[in-house]
């Protein structure tokens, strides 16, 4: 069922206890009988973390309210993936520390 701009979505949000920051879209009204088996495989057991009513226009931290709206309008969800890490803090990490000690 397409929707217009105007149009409002009751969202529900889960957590993956497997990945941090990775989260999963769904319409409340459809819960996750969308999502692909395998995706849930991968995701875990999904953990509910809130809902909320999506309009386009919408402020979201990592995404575009009105993009989640379409994919979850397409496929039945929107998978949030953890943000990318910063090149120089991996290689902070990967480089060894002298000791002082």
């Amino acid at each position: 069922m397409s929707r217009t701009a105007a149009d409002k979505l009751l969202c529900e949000i889960f957590k993956s206890p497997r990945k941090d920051e990775m989260y999963l879209y769904v319409d409340k009204r459809h819960g996750l009988v969308d999502v692909p088996e395998a995706l849930l495989e991968g995701f875990g057991e999904p953990q509910s973390l809130m809902t909320l009513i999506l309009t386009p226009d919408k402020r979201l931290a990592r995404a575009k309210a009105a993009d989640v709206m379409a994919s979850i309008d397409e496929k039945g969800y929107y998978l949030q993936m953890p943000p990318g890490k910063e090149a120089y803090l991996l290689d902070l990490y990967r480089t060894p520390t002298e000791s002082r000690y």
